[in-house]
């Protein structure tokens, strides 16, 4: 796909919100709904898009910043939540500030694995194919070289992947899973691994991509069906289309300065969803930063998540 082509593409508020920091958004294709976290507010959103939202083009029409396409329910947590995913037996799989948490769908929190001290929480975090839970941590603060990327076994045992990190951040895996991706938002930059999913081992780190700050930092992402990169730009207004070797393919205008993290979703994986966050800016009330948006025909499909197996 172009750049000119991609640039068309108009994203639509799919499900309306004021999320400090909106992150971690996952289809779940059992349920045919999309989970996102505010990570400041403690909130796991479950959102469904409903009979209306059928992936199909709209024309030019676009929501609202008060009207949702879908309908969401959340959950409230007693502490911050980076990321949150499905629990193959149910409820959720939580990053939190204390490490690792089960969530039941009632709400109740119970925390398995508190690995963290004060003073530093769980971001961004997905499942490998295996349901194993990969999870990024950093300081408050953000401070230099003190964030890890942690793995969470299904029999709730822990251990450090990876240290030395600052914001770790927008972890996939290509279609064959021989490369892992992670960005480390704060160093502006992408990096790729080779994979060893058998052994859950990364190696032979390198940078794939790098940004100026001035243009933005990367963000939240994920990995279409054909082995490119779908990136949102913090502060850059936009999600970025790369390819495996971290060449930018094209991108989409965002109507948000802070897009935060990508997932495909929709039955046929091929609805583009989107989160952003108000945190940090002076907005007006119907600004629809904090929503999660959507574009229908981006040029790609995605891949199926896999629920946690603990």
């Amino acid at each position: 796909m172009t750049e000119p082509s991609m640039r068309e593409l108009s994203p639509e508020v799919a499900f309306a919100g004021r999320a400090r920091v909106g992150e971690g958004p996952v289809w779940d294709a059992r349920h045919g709904r999309l989970h996102w976290v505010d990570i400041p507010a403690g909130h796991i959103h479950t959102s469904d898009p409903g009979t209306d939202w059928s992936g199909s083009p709209r024309g030019d029409r676009r929501a609202e910043p008060d009207q949702s396409i879908g309908q969401t329910t959340s959950i409230e947590l007693p502490t911050q939540v980076g990321a949150a995913v499905p629990r193959r037996g149910g409820g959720f799989l939580a990053a939190t500030a204390e490490g690792f948490a089960s969530v039941e769908a009632d709400g109740s929190m119970t925390v398995r694995c508190a690995i963290l001290p004060d003073g530093e929480r769980m971001n961004d975090a997905k499942c490998d194919r295996y349901g194993r839970f990969w999870a990024g941590s950093t300081t408050m603060d953000f401070q230099p070289g003190r964030g890890a990327l942690h793995l969470l076994m299904p029999d709730w045992t822990t251990r450090v992947v990876l240290d030395g990190l600052t914001l770790p951040n927008g972890l996939d895996w290509s279609p064959d899973g021989r490369t892992f991706y992670l960005a480390d938002t704060m160093a502006g930059e992408i990096s790729a691994f080779d994979s060893d999913l058998e052994s859950a081992s990364i190696s032979n780190r390198r940078v794939l991509f790098r940004m100026p700050v001035e243009a933005g930092m990367p963000d939240g992402l994920t990995v279409d069906a054909s082995g490119c990169l779908w990136v949102a730009i913090w502060g850059g207004d936009r999600v970025l289309r790369l390819s495996p070797d971290g060449d930018v393919l094209g991108e989409i205008p965002m109507p948000v300065h802070q897009p935060s993290s990508c997932a495909f979703g929709g039955p046929g994986l091929d609805v583009l969803y989107i989160t952003s966050a108000r945190e940090g800016l002076d907005l007006s009330d119907d600004d629809p930063a904090g929503s999660v948006f959507a574009v229908t025909r981006p040029g790609a499909v995605g891949t199926p998540s896999t629920p946690f197996a603990g």
